[in-house]
């Protein structure tokens, strides 16, 4: 799809260190941009870290970041590695962070440490992944504007429809779509939120 658009689209792929240095540039010609590692445990917990390793070094030559999806317990855990990360990275859905916990919960502070690398990004989503409360997912409000106090220039939004492994609340888009203004008020962020931030990351010419 990324490939057929004209440039009009990026994307991320799974990419293991099978891929031949010509398939990489195939994917980065079609509008790849990133690759995504998961770390959650019901995905399969920690990848093999030396594939991860291989990949990230390989992909660093074409410029592209890497997408991590952590459990927020494991955050602590995995702190030495992101700081040595020659790449890019782009932390998912907050850290999914239980907002039953609070703003105080460990995990939080280190992704708001982590938020503050220049090269780590976070990924205000996943509200309905991280709310005690259910829809409308509002007690997520808080955990996104803490991270937009540390990373306004580094934050990017999405529904991450079509909402997959969703075990609680399957949410309504509208709803995700409603809490922009109340993650962020400004039109001034909302823009560099939705727009200037992922037209950056993602290499969009204008």
């Amino acid at each position: 799809m990324t490939a057929a658009s004209a440039g009009r689209y990026r994307g991320v792929a799974n990419v293991d260190d099978s891929f031949s240095e010509e398939e990489l540039r195939a994917l980065h010609e079609g509008g790849i941009r990133g690759c995504r590692f998961n770390f959650v445990r019901h995905l399969g917990g920690v990848p093999d870290m030396a594939v991860f390793d291989r990949v990230v070094a390989r992909v660093a030559r074409l410029g592209w970041h890497v997408v991590l999806h952590f459990d927020a317990q494991d955050i602590e855990s995995h702190v030495g590695f992101l700081t040595g990360l020659p790449v890019t990275y782009v932390i998912d859905h907050m850290g999914r962070v239980p907002t039953k916990d609070g703003l105080d919960q460990e995990p939080f502070k280190r992704l708001l440490n982590a938020a503050r690398m220049d090269n780590c990004w976070v990924k205000i989503c996943g509200a309905e992944r991280i709310s005690s409360k259910g829809p409308p997912f509002t007690d997520a409000v808080p955990f996104a504007q803490a991270i937009l106090d540390v990373a306004a220039d580094r934050a990017l939004w999405g529904t991450d429809w079509p909402h997959p492994n969703i075990k609680k609340h399957m949410p309504n888009d509208g709803d995700l779509v409603d809490l922009i203004p109340l993650f962020m008020p400004e039109p001034w962020l909302q823009r560099k939120v939705l727009v200037d931030n992922p037209q950056r990351l993602y290499g969009f010419s204008s």
